[in-house]
């Protein structure tokens, strides 16, 4: 099987991301790459649960780290019936695609899939939890290639020698559109903020970008107005973890105060990925609210005093007002006719393109 990971960074190959193998998930702790490059080894469906819950892997990671979890699953409850192995399954779906509540909806379709493989795989007497690895990398290569199509309708609207601004780890889409360039010959600087309090702008994105050979420079959260007015950022992107059906996107936190600086700025705010039927409207959306500590450290050092209280959303809501396009495998639509993307004839069950 021909994978879609050739040519992209590290962090980016699948096995990279997470593995299952030998009854056990081994996870790439992005708390602390590229620090560290170490991996979180789970040896319970539920410690892969914790794990994403825990961030030890994120953006597009849990879309693996979720199916590896379920084969680690199929392995637990090897030695029972078929029907008691399925109602185990059950059970660790609900688990495991309960990890973080904003992605409840996408992790539970993908729990699905796996669900419906593993019943295919207990009644052709097969290995369940290698027939789930094995969807997992079909599943991964779909996804791959979907994003790469969405690259090259990115890369589409990078000027030549343009300056591209993004925000968090946008994970596939980054990879896809740095690769897109690279074949075209096409040439590009990158900045990014950190996106604190984990820095995956500066951990994750910036190594990406780094490895894949780019012109990559990280800047701290509060300097996105000046950068974009100094430096001539022609683009703003990112991906998203929701895109509503009616306009509004839901990603990182920051991401709102970045596309009003790039409106006021007339910027283009181009988000990457395919409209949630999940989300028909933005009331849909639950904002996960996460330890506010992390607010008051850096990396594991306290920089507030104690007593002072922290304050920590995951995630805000951009209104389609401030968004220029959405770049899907499709095409671009814009965000007040997103309808379209379905009605064009494609219906995404998977609905994972980050």
């Amino acid at each position: 099987m021909q994978r879609a990971d050739h040519d992209l960074a590290f962090m980016l190959q699948y096995e990279n991301i997470a593995w299952y193998e030998d009854g056990k998930v081994k996870i790439l702790d992005r708390r602390i790459y590229p620090a560290k490059v170490e991996f979180v080894t789970c040896h319970t469906h539920q410690e892969v649960a914790q794990a994403i819950t825990d961030m030890v892997t994120q953006s597009a990671g849990p879309y693996t780290a979720v199916p590896m979890g379920m084969a680690l699953a199929a392995h637990e409850c090897r030695d029972k019936t078929a029907a008691e192995q399925m109602e185990y399954l059950r059970k660790a779906a609900h688990t495991i695609s309960h990890a973080r509540p904003t992605t409840v909806k996408r992790m539970a379709l993908l729990c699905d899939l796996c669900l419906a493989e593993a019943e295919r795989a207990l009644a052709a007497g097969e290995d369940t939890a290698q027939a789930i690895v094995k969807k997992t990398v079909e599943l991964n290569n779909t996804r791959y290639e979907r994003v790469a199509r969405i690259g090259k309708y990115l890369v589409d609207l990078f000027p030549e020698n343009g300056t591209v601004m993004t925000h968090c780890f946008a994970e596939t889409i980054v990879g896809m559109m740095l690769r897109e360039c690279s074949e075209r010959g096409k040439h590009i600087r990158l900045f990014c903020p950190e996106t604190r309090p984990y820095f995956q702008g500066a951990r994750l994105t910036a190594t990406v970008c780094r490895d894949m050979g780019f012109d990559v420079t990280v800047i701290s959260d509060n300097m996105p107005a000046f950068v974009m007015q100094r430096e001539g950022v022609d683009v703003f992107t990112t991906a998203a973890d929701a895109i509503c059906c009616d306009g509004h996107v839901v990603n990182k936190v920051g991401t709102f105060q970045n596309a009003i600086v790039a409106k006021y700025m007339g910027i283009p705010y181009f988000v990457t990925g395919a409209p949630d039927q999940g989300h028909p409207t933005v009331d849909t959306v639950h904002i996960e609210m996460r330890d506010p500590n992390f607010t008051l450290q850096a990396m594991g050092v306290r920089t507030a005093a104690e007593g002072v209280k922290g304050y920590y959303p995951a995630f805000d809501i951009t209104p389609p007002h401030l968004v220029s396009g959405v770049v899907t495998d499709l095409g671009i639509y814009s965000p007040y006719d997103l309808h379209r993307y379905f009605t064009d004839g494609h219906i995404d069950e998977h609905n994972l393109v980050v």
